[in-house]
């Protein structure tokens, strides 16, 4: 059985894609093999890869286009499900099924059995696809920016984890709360990381590694590279192998 989780939180700007990416590609140097899906319509996944896919989710879904098709093969082992602006429709057509909450579970679950890990990127809003990819995974990584928006975005994505268990009696479960972008030589930094350790306490969630700002992130991005390919002795790279270590030694148990 794959090990699935959803990175997210409802603010943006939260490093939920470097999150993705960066993770995806140390869990497959580590000889896992890894699906990243993405359902967010910006396609930021694209971007920052810069990949071309032909095909993607939308082809997947809907038209049920072969598997194979509608990914992209970074490595023999690191595949990528991308999206762009046709992902709209997905949501749109799936309104109208019935038990559409579960349709990626029905939709996914006859191909992530060839894959160890499989993370998905949600965009920053309480969507159906969010929805669809919390109950298939049923498990939720949300990096945390050190501002009060990004911790009032964690909430709203623990909370929307809480309503779709009560409402549909689903599993699902936050694994994670992980700071990001953490700068300690800023007031707000500490603030945040404290309001963190008290909801990490509160509610029993695990609260991880942080992860430095690091420029190399953006430039990583601007130049189409994963960040370990761009510059691999970054402290954000650092601090990811370790999250990557803590990840999984947390569903071990």
């Amino acid at each position: 059985m794959s090990l699935k989780i959803v990175i997210s939180n409802q603010r943006g700007g939260v490093s939920k894609t470097t999150t993705t990416t960066t993770l995806a590609r140390e869990f497959a140097d580590r000889g896992k093999r890894v699906l990243v899906i993405d359902t967010d319509p910006q396609g930021s996944i694209s971007s920052i890869l810069n990949l071309k896919p032909e095909y993607g989710l939308y082809n997947f879904v809907i038209e049920r286009l072969i598997f194979d098709d509608c990914i992209v093969r970074v490595s023999d082992n690191l595949h990528v499900m991308c999206s762009n602006r046709e992902t709209t429709k997905v949501e749109t057509i799936l309104m109208g099924n019935v038990a559409r909450e579960h349709a990626f579970t029905q939709i996914f679950s006859s191909v992530d059995k060839n894959y160890d890990v499989v993370l998905i990127d949600v965009s920053p809003s309480i969507t159906l696809l969010q929805t669809c990819a919390m109950v298939y995974a049923e498990r939720v990584l949300i990096p945390i920016g050190m501002d009060t928006l990004s911790f009032q975005g964690a909430m709203a994505s623990i909370e929307a984890a809480k309503s779709l268990n009560q409402l549909l009696r689903s599993s699902i479960q936050t694994i994670g709360l992980l700071p990001v972008m953490v700068d300690r030589r800023l007031a707000m930094t500490t603030t945040i990381l404290d309001g963190l350790k008290g909801l990490s306490e509160g509610m029993s969630i695990p609260l991880l590694n942080v992860i430095r700002t690091d420029q190399s992130v953006t430039k990583a991005a601007r130049a189409g590279q994963f960040l370990i390919d761009y510059d691999p002795k970054c402290k954000a790279i650092e601090d990811y192998k370790r999250v990557a270590d803590e990840i999984l030694e947390i569903l071990k148990g």
